[in-house]
């Protein structure tokens, strides 16, 4: 029998015919039924129809499109920002936008599909390293680079089913040595997660490294990062509602996006390392709850991508509907966010109860947790039964970064009460 998604996506939905907890998918802090997305996306499509039948471009461009790009920027704290169709398109545009200046690519072998598929087209030697060696990709690099090349290597931010942070601090001094080499992150399943201010992987570790540094005044951005760096706690309210979770605009921290330097940048400068380009793809469909991807950068980047990427020049964009929709979640969302303070009190939660269990779950803020195989257990057996109770997990095998044996993918959202998330922790403790 197919299972068949009756409601919309959320915390709670009816599968069916049977209302479960959800803990599958993508959709971290449950803005994909958020009445003010829906708002958006109904009044465009009121007074601009479905989409504009044609490439971005000349007759293409649109003032949705031109507003989205301009809220992502705002959102990134960069200068420009480039929308597209899709997030898997987000890699190939960056490796045709950025050809020329990059001679081999170095990607880490648990990369996502996205990933495999830009680099396949990129028209430079592919070289793989072990999934989150640092050794090994430095030893890579001596290997295979020539004298005076300069390398690319590419990764997973966040990875889809270990939930793994890649180690982007350790990548970047690792390619100092190499003038001119460059970092690209796939960063779907960190956008509006990771950072104080939902940046991604880059924002994250750049919060990291201000922690390690001398203490600087107590703030609301200061405490938040400690709290990301310490051992989680819980706290988080049991009652969940849009109007105390995401009632209108987050409270924005810091200065305007042109008075200060991208995520990219600021980790850069926050790592001291120099010499090094660092660029993120983003996704608009997983925790942001809509549809396409992002670059954000500076003018130039967003320049080079415009006009030499065919990737981007010859797709058709996204609906308008959900093009102001997605608007509108960057809005909600941008700067210190109460919805990602909530989700990680629930991911900490989570792992908590999860590593009582036997699995041996890191502490971080990423809201995938990944149970893998361990001796005894039958993993498929534990999700059939789960969903026997109403409770949904995925059961994944075959999926990029999947531990050997498989593993019980469990997402968490900030939309999840503590109630669902003790029922989730004591079930599978009845499985184990």
């Amino acid at each position: 029998m197919t299972n068949a998604i009756e409601t919309s996506v959320g915390a709670l939905v009816i599968i069916n015919g049977r209302e479960c907890d959800y803990f599958a998918g993508c959709g971290y802090l449950g803005l994909q039924n958020h009445p003010e997305l829906l708002a958006a996306a109904a009044d465009a499509l009121q007074r601009y129809g479905l989409g504009t039948a044609t490439s971005r471009g000349g007759y293409g461009e649109h003032p949705v499109y031109i507003a989205l790009e301009e809220m992502a920027a705002r959102y990134f704290g960069a200068e420009a920002a480039l929308y597209y169709v899709t997030a898997y398109l987000g890699n190939t545009i960056l490796l045709q936008g950025l050809r020329g200046e990059y001679d081999r690519i170095f990607m880490d072998d648990a990369s996502h599909f996205s990933v495999r598929d830009s680099v396949q087209i990129a028209g430079v030697p592919v070289t793989s390293f072990r999934h989150l060696d640092l050794d090994d990709l430095a030893a890579q690099l001596r290997g295979q680079l020539r004298p005076g090349e300069r390398p690319l290597v590419i990764s997973d931010g966040v990875f889809p089913i270990s939930g793994e942070i890649a180690p982007a601090p350790d990548y970047l001094r690792a390619l100092a040595a190499y003038p001119g080499a460059i970092l690209c992150l796939d960063d779907a399943h960190a956008t509006g997660v990771l950072g104080d201010n939902g940046q991604g992987t880059a924002e994250y570790w750049k919060n990291r490294a201000e922690e390690a540094a001398p203490r600087r005044p107590q703030g609301i951005v200061t405490g938040l990062a400690e709290m990301m760096s310490a051992p989680f706690q819980g706290g988080a309210a049991s009652l969940v509602s849009w109007t105390s979770l995401a009632g209108g605009p987050d409270l924005v921290v810091g200065a305007s996006a042109a008075a200060r330097p991208s995520e990219e940048q600021a980790v850069l400068s926050a790592l001291g390392v120099t010499g090094v380009r660092l660029y993120s793809a983003h996704t608009l469909s997983k925790a942001l709850g809509c549809h396409g991807g992002i670059i954000a950068g500076d003018a130039e980047l967003i320049g080079k991508l415009r006009a030499n990427a065919p990737a981007y020049v010859a797709h058709s964009p996204s609906p308008l509907p959900v093009a102001a929709a997605a608007a509108k979640a960057l809005d909600l969302t941008r700067g210190v966010s109460t919805l990602r303070n909530r989700l990680w009190a629930n991911v900490a939660r989570a792992r908590a109860g999860l590593r009582g269990l036997g699995w041996p779950l890191v502490d971080t803020p990423a809201p995938i947790i990944c149970l893998g195989a361990l001796p005894g257990l039958d993993l498929a057996r534990i999700q059939v039964e789960l969903f026997a109770r109403d409770i949904c997990v995925a059961h994944v095998t075959r999926y990029s970064s999947t531990p050997p044996g498989g593993a019980l993918r469990i997402a968490i959202f900030a939309t999840h009460t503590e109630a669902q998330i003790d029922r989730l922790i004591a079930e599978i403790a009845t499985l184990v």
